[in-house]
This record gives structure tokens, C-alpha cells and sequence, in this order.
């Protein structure tokens, strides 16, 4: 990475990977220079980081929040507004690198905004890549710009094909912690309640993440997302349940050898090696300590039990615009149950629904992408109603 301070927009930065990556800029100290930042509605931790970080201008996405936050430092920082704001931001001059770490499908426009305009994007936003991984692609080689994954898993599989040959790889094994619900029989999962899901146990996340975690659907998401940024097909990407969640992923090569990156679960690990990729720098934080470390356990995930994981690997087989489907089942359905108005384990039953009705589309363009997802969502929202 040069030496020279780079500017940096986050979106989504009072969020967990947002607040992580303010974090970790702090400790690189004069490497960055934090010019804009982006918030749903939580203005009163924005209005904190910009007394902190002094950026050059802030989005709020909700507008009524943004009118409040603006008549409080609007004297001090630039307050823009909505998803025109987000567009805007991201194709300014004083940009250098954007993270992405908006929740859902919000995530995608701006991304795509980001890389037309040449921005290196450090990437935490699983939705971009799961529902339209094949348009993301192809404009970053259009375009040249690196995209550097965040999440722990594929940043584990980006450092472990470091100086590789990918052509000698045999399979990506991705790892899961199994969440809070590994040990309980899949018909108990019906009366599990938001607060047991919600209580992950090794991971400090977002709400819509760890039900992801909780269902096993976040690894399906990270299933689709390794397709894309390694290029691999599906059948060369595995699961496997790793309850302690030490070793982030691994990677089998055509000898039978394994490489493995491995670390505590801390986020500042992969949000600084995205950030200063593919430099390493000093980070303060615990460390493993193998001869404290009981165990380390292995298990096949149970597809049965976790049928999120098999639906999303389904859709990456359908291809085209059924990911796209499937994730916007999947956002609608998991908003339901935080607001408890559907059970864990019906999750499931409206994505299988909302693919089985969805007529898939090949070779999509950015157009076919937000249909399947404006189509699905509807769906879903018409039969939990």
C-alpha cells in the first residue's frame, strides 16, 4: 500500500464493521483520513464520530433523522440524505477507498457507484456479491480497481492463496462457528425466541447478520460471495462446522496439502488487512494461546436442521437471478422474525417458497437483479401477511 494518507469513506460506520473499522483507522495512525461517513438513522454515535473523526460530510439515510442532525452540526460537516446521498458521496474526488458495509441489498448500488469511479472497495456487504456477484465481477475487471473482501472467511482464503498458483487449488473449506443453536434438534428451533438467536457465541454482530449466523444462512451467502471473488464452481467450496472459531477458513490444494488462517474472532483482523492489503501492520488485541486452547473441533453442518445453507447453495446452482431471490426472501423473512411475527425455523419455508415461484433469469443485467428482488421481496411480504 502507498505510504501517502489515503481518504476513506465508510458506509454503514455505526455498525459493527463500521465502528471497527473507525477503530482500526485510529490505530493506523496518518494513514487514512476518514472524509465521509453513513448511518441508517443512528445519528446520535454519527454526531460522536464526527466530532471525533471530523469528515468532510455525513448521509443519513432516514430523512427525518437527517433533518435533526443537520440542524445540530450543520455548521460544521455536510449533511446529505437518502440513497442519492450514498451515490454521491462514493463518486466524489476525496475518495480514495469506500467500505462497504451497509446491511442487505442496500449495499449494492453504492458499491457499484464506487467501483465506476475507480474507488478500491473493501468489501463487508454479503448481499452485493449474492445477488449480483456476475455484474460485480465483471465491472471490477472492467474497471481495475481492487475489491478486498472484509468478512472473515474470505479474507482467510485471500491470505492463505497468497503467492499461490489458484489453478493447483483443489477446495475452499469455509468454516462455521454453528451459532447458538448447533446442539438443539431441528424441531426445537420453532420455539426458539429473537433474544436465544440474537446471542451468538463468539461473534458481536449486527441483528440481521447473526440471525443469518443463527440460521446458517450467512454461510450460504459466503458460499455464493467465495464463487465469485475466487472463481471457483460450487462444487470446490465447502462447509464445515467449527464451533470454537479460531480457524477463519482454509484451503485444500491439488497434493492434498491445507493451508489454514487462523486468529481470535475479532473483526480489526480482516478490517485492517482488507484496508492495508497486501501490507501487514501492528494491531493490538489478543492473540491464541495454543496451550490454553482445549480443543478444536470439526462437524459436517446438518442440512436438515440448517436448511438456509442448502437453499442458498440451490440458488447458486439455479445462477442468474434466483441468489438475487433468495437473498431478498431471506432479508424480508428474517426482518419478520425480529419483529416476531414469524418463528425461526419459518425462515426457511419462505425462501424455499420464493425460489420455487421465482422464474430465473441467465446472464442478468442490473435491471433483471432489482426485479427479482423487488418481485421476491413482495412475495414474502404477501404471505407472511
Amino acid at each position: 500500500m502507498s505510504s501517502s494518507v489515503r481518504n476513506i469513506a465508510i458506509l454503514g460506520s455505526t455498525g459493527s464493521i463500521g465502528r471497527n473499522s473507525l477503530e482500526v483507522i485510529n490505530n493506523l495512525q496518518g494513514r487514512f483520513r476518514v472524509t465521509y461517513l453513513t448511518t441508517n438513522k443512528n445519528i446520535d454515535l454519527l454526531e460522536k464520530q464526527i466530532l471525533q473523526f471530523q469528515p468532510r460530510g455525513v448521509v443519513v439515510l432516514d430523512e427525518p433523522s437527517s433533518s435533526v442532525l443537520k440542524n445540530r452540526v450543520a455548521e460544521t460537516v455536510e449533511v446529505l440524505s437518502g440513497e442519492k446521498g450514498l451515490l454521491e458521496i462514493v463518486t466524489r474526488n476525496d475518495v480514495d477507498v469506500v467500505v462497504s458495509s451497509l446491511v442487505g441489498f442496500a449495499g449494492l448500488k453504492p458499491t457499484i457507484e464506487a467501483i465506476k469511479h475507480r474507488k478500491a472497495v473493501a468489501l463487508a456487504n454479503k448481499e452485493t456479491l449474492v445477488a449480483a456477484g456476475e455484474i460485480i465481477m465483471s465491472l471490477v475487471r472492467e474497471y481495475g480497481i481492487p475489491l478486498i473482501p472484509i468478512d472473515s472467511e474470505h479474507s482467510a482464503i485471500l491470505q492463505c492463496l497468497a503467492g499461490e498458483d489458484r489453478t493447483r487449488v483443489a477446495k475452499l473449506i469455509l468454516t462455521a462457528s454453528g451459532g447458538p443453536f448447533l446442539h438443539r434438534h431441528k424441531d426445537e428451533l420453532h420455539a426458539v425466541t429473537v433474544e436465544q438467536a440474537l446471542n451468538h457465541p463468539n461473534w458481536k454482530m449486527g441483528n440481521k447478520i447473526t440471525i443469518d449466523s443463527a440460521t446458517l444462512m450467512n454461510k450460504g451467502l459466503e458460499v455464493i460471495e467465495a464463487h465469485w471473488l475466487f472463481g471457483l464452481p460450487p462444487e470446490k467450496i465447502d462447509v464445515v462446522i467449527h464451533p470454537q472459531s479460531i480457524i477463519h477458513s482454509m484451503v485444500e490444494f491439488i497434493d492434498g496439502s491445507l493451508k489454514a488462517q487462523l486468529g481470535l474472532p475479532d473483526m480489526k483482523i480482516p478490517i485492517q488487512y482488507a484496508l492495508t492489503y497486501p501490507d501487514r501492520f501492528s494491531l493490538n488485541g489478543g492473540r491464541v494461546d495454543f496451550a490454553k486452547l482445549s480443543s478444536m473441533t470439526f462437524f459436517k453442518p446438518d442440512l436438515e436442521k440448517f436448511r438456509c445453507l442448502r437453499l442458498a447453495c440451490d440458488a447458486l446452482s439455479l445462477g442468474g437471478t434466483a441468489p438475487a431471490a433468495m437473498n431478498a426472501a431471506n432479508e424480508v423473512a428474517v426482518e419478520a422474525f425480529l419483529n416476531r411475527r414469524i418463528t425461526l425455523n419459518q425462515i426457511p419455508e419462505f425462501i424455499e417458497r420464493a425460489i420455487s415461484s421465482h422464474k430465473t433469469k441467465t446472464s442478468p443485467d442490473l435491471h433483471d437483479v432489482l426485479e427479482a428482488d423487488r418481485s421476491a421481496r413482495a412475495f414474502v411480504t404477501s404471505i407472511i401477511k
